[in-house]
C-alpha cells in the first residue's frame, strides 16, 4: 500500500490503529499480535507501510464479531 493510499483511508474516515491501539482495542498485548500476523494464527487483516504495521479498527471490529458463539463449542 502506497503512502497516498493511505492518505485516502484516512481521508474517507476510516480509523487507522498502530500496534499497541489494536492490542489494547482488543484486550491483547502487541506482541500477541506480532506473533499472530508472523504466524498466521488468525486471519486478522493488517495494513503494512514501510516498516509501520496499521488496523482498520472495522476489520477488527468484525474478526471479533466472527469469533461470537452461541454455545460453549470452543471450535
Amino acid at each position: 500500500m502506497t503512502t497516498a493510499n493511505l492518505q485516502k483511508l484516512v481521508a474517507n474516515g476510516t480509523q487507522l490503529l498502530d500496534d499497541k491501539q489494536a492490542a489494547a482495542f482488543l484486550s491483547v498485548s502487541a506482541g500477541t499480535l506480532s506473533v499472530w500476523r508472523s504466524t498466521g494464527r488468525y486471519a486478522l487483516k493488517f495494513i503494512k507501510v514501510g516498516r509501520a504495521v496499521r488496523y482498520r479498527q472495522s476489520d477488527l471490529e468484525e474478526w471479533l464479531a466472527a469469533r461470537v458463539r452461541e454455545n460453549g463449542a470452543t471450535a
